[in-house]
């Protein structure tokens, strides 16, 4: 069966209704061809970008620190790394992976548990009074309390305690823990932190934690990608190396980063 794909009239050629339907389906099929064949590319000479987001409260107190170790071991992945408060876009942003903090819901992307964080109460040692100890959760209320954004941090934590007051809600509020943990190293208040967040600030004696025990939360870190990306090599090195590191991060052996990187390979 014959089909007219071109129609001329006068000195010019165009396409007909088939044509340009033909063309439309074809234009896909070179486009994943294009893609697949720059994924090989990229996968054959082991150079690629992968563009990262997350937090720039995990960003700056975690995350940074230990790219180093990542470059030293894959110089040839260069990470494009982004920051935002509210969870990106995958795909409409072009981001590869995120790293982010929820209950494990995130409606179709592919995610992976990394880790539970602990919530510690935080102060500048200048700011604690000798006669005002604070023994228990309720000896907080003396002092002004640091909020994130949504003011309910505080509130809930005196209420797993066993503490309902009105002052809970009480002083100034912050977008991130970065911006807290400045605000409490500067002494305006004791703050709730995530121990991620916290412990450069507390190993370097800028910040000291109030109540020995840490809280837990039901919240946790996770590695997020697109379901299409999930096991592009370049999200599985960094998803090996950043699991390694959190067991590093938790007492773990420096020989361990080694042997699952090289398993990647």
């Amino acid at each position: 069966m014959s089909v007219r794909l071109f129609e001329r009239s006068h000195r010019e050629i165009s396409l007909t209704g088939a044509g340009q339907n033909l063309l439309d389906q074809l234009a896909v099929s070179f486009d994943n061809i294009e893609a697949v064949w720059e994924d090989f590319e990229s996968f054959r000479s082991r150079s690629a970008r992968l563009s990262v987001n997350t937090t720039s409260s995990f960003a700056s107190s975690w995350l940074i620190p230990r790219l180093t170790r990542f470059h030293q071991h894959w110089p040839d992945i260069e990470i494009n790394l982004s920051t935002s408060q509210s969870p990106a876009d995958l795909r409409r942003d072009g981001i590869d992976v995120a790293v982010r903090l929820g209950l494990g819901s995130f409606p179709g992307l592919h995610s992976e548990k990394l880790w539970a964080p602990k919530i510690l109460t935080i102060a500048h040692p200048r700011l604690l009074e000798k006669d005002r100890k604070i023994e228990t959760p309720a000896d907080c209320l003396f002092y002004p309390l640091l909020q994130d954004a949504s003011r309910s941090i505080w509130k809930l934590w005196f209420k797993s305690h066993g503490v309902e007051d009105h002052r809970s809600r009480r002083g100034s509020s912050f977008t991130d823990d970065h911006l807290l943990i400045d605000a409490v190293i500067a002494g305006q208040g004791l703050a709730l932190v995530s121990d991620v967040h916290a412990r450069p600030a507390i190993e370097a004696g800028l910040v000291v934690p109030v109540l020995k025990a840490a809280t837990d939360v039901e919240a946790a870190y996770y590695l997020v990608s697109t379901q299409e990306k999930a096991e592009d090599w370049k999200i599985n090195i960094f998803r090996t190396w950043l699991k390694t590191e959190v067991k590093l991060f938790f007492g773990g052996s420096e020989h361990l980063f080694l042997a699952e990187q090289r398993e990647c390979v």
